[in-house]
């Protein structure tokens, strides 16, 4: 399975992707939301995990343009916990 994970945090990234890598899932990490949506396109992912505090295009933002572009899953992983960013990723269709 291929998991694009769109993360700015290296350090959080880094052990996203090392534990995912264990159970055999090939993983690809981008820093940016931009770079996140090239590799949608590009890459064709199975599922996306995606951090809502990036640092050039807000989350949601990009979930909505991934979703404009194909039906791949995507996870949200962020420290943002309030109700209102859950129920709008959920609306999106994260």
């Amino acid at each position: 399975m291929k998991v694009l994970l769109i993360e700015d945090d290296a350090a959080i990234a880094a052990s996203v992707e090392a534990s995912l890598s264990q159970v055999e899932f090939v993983v690809h990490s981008v820093p940016t939301g931009r770079e996140g949506l090239e590799q949608v396109q590009q890459w064709m992912p199975d599922v996306v995990l995606l951090d809502l505090g990036l640092p050039d295009i807000d989350g949601l933002e990009v979930a909505r343009s991934i979703r404009h572009l194909c039906d791949t899953p995507i996870i949200i992983v962020s420290a943002r916990g309030n109700e209102s960013d859950r129920i709008l990723g959920l609306e999106i269709g994260a």
